[in-house]
């Protein structure tokens, strides 16, 4: 795996600004640009489901199952994402990303359709929820603007973490941007700038606290706050041992200073990168 140490608007910019003259061959490009297209407009899509659905407490939504149906179908809705998401990151499920795209680009292509498949369950998730029509509370007044104010607080939280750590991965970019390229994929480095600064898993914790700042609350979206932020706070463990065996003493370094989930109030520890 190629690693690149460049600041993540830099590194962005310049796998960007290589898109606009690509090396001959009209498949590869055709293909490049058709996932493209198509991850971005999922990825779109389901970041739109999930704001909006979460903003009313999972109580608009798509889905008609009838009861007691609805309650196995919501669980399975809710349970697919961390499932899959994580067999995905092994290196089982990224062999098995690495067969999914035509004329042997698979391998190219995996965080392109690794984002893909994501985004849809994110989309199926959000969109298909049948909700129990249950409102417990509701935001009004002045508390209503606070609320909102740290939801959107906590997606740019969310996207400043994501940027940190590099926006080519999690968008999906890196994929298709590389293989309209023609070159093998740069990762990001390991992320120590920004909010990894202050904790070492500053995406999985602000997108677990989308979860708790809305202003509408229902059964629904109680269940998904404590799935979800179960997830956020387990998850990472497993990432953490693959950083262990990717970085070593790096990450050990820097697992010593830095805390995981909960920032130090009295101060992290210095590390130097």
């Amino acid at each position: 795996m190629k690693l690149s140490r460049q600041p993540p608007f830099k590194r962005f910019l310049t796998l960007s600004i290589g898109i606009l003259r690509p090396p001959s061959g009209g498949a590869r490009i055709t293909i490049a640009i058709l996932y493209g297209i198509l991850c971005h407009t999922i990825f779109t899509l389901s970041v739109m489901a999930m704001v909006g659905a979460m903003f009313f407490g999972m109580s608009e939504s798509f889905g008609r199952v009838p009861t007691p149906w609805s309650i196995l179908v919501n669980i399975m809705l809710i349970v697919q994402f961390p499932v899959i998401h994580s067999i995905l990151l092994t290196s089982m499920g990224r062999k098995f990303l690495a067969k999914l795209a035509p004329l042997g680009h698979g391998p190219t292509l995996v965080t392109t359709t690794y984002a893909i498949i994501a985004s849809i369950q994110l989309l199926a998730l959000f969109t298909l929820w049948t909700p129990s029509n249950i409102i417990w509370w509701r935001a009004e007044g002045s508390a209503f603007a606070l609320i909102c104010a740290m939801y959107t607080l906590s997606w740019l939280l969310l996207m400043w973490a994501s940027f940190s750590a590099g926006a080519e991965v999690q968008s999906g970019a890196l994929g298709w941007m590389s293989l309209i390229q023609k070159i093998s994929p740069v990762f990001p480095d390991m992320p120590t700038t920004g909010l990894f600064r202050v904790i070492r898993q500053p995406i999985y914790v602000a997108f677990a606290l989308t979860t708790w700042t809305v202003p509408v609350w229902t059964p629904d979206q109680l269940v998904l706050a404590i799935v979800l932020t179960t997830y956020c706070l387990v998850a990472p463990l497993l990432k953490e041992r693959r950083f262990e065996r990717q970085y070593g003493d790096r990450f050990v370094a820097y697992k010593h200073c830095v805390p995981y989930a909960v920032p130090n109030l009295r101060g992290a520890k210095h590390h130097e990168d």
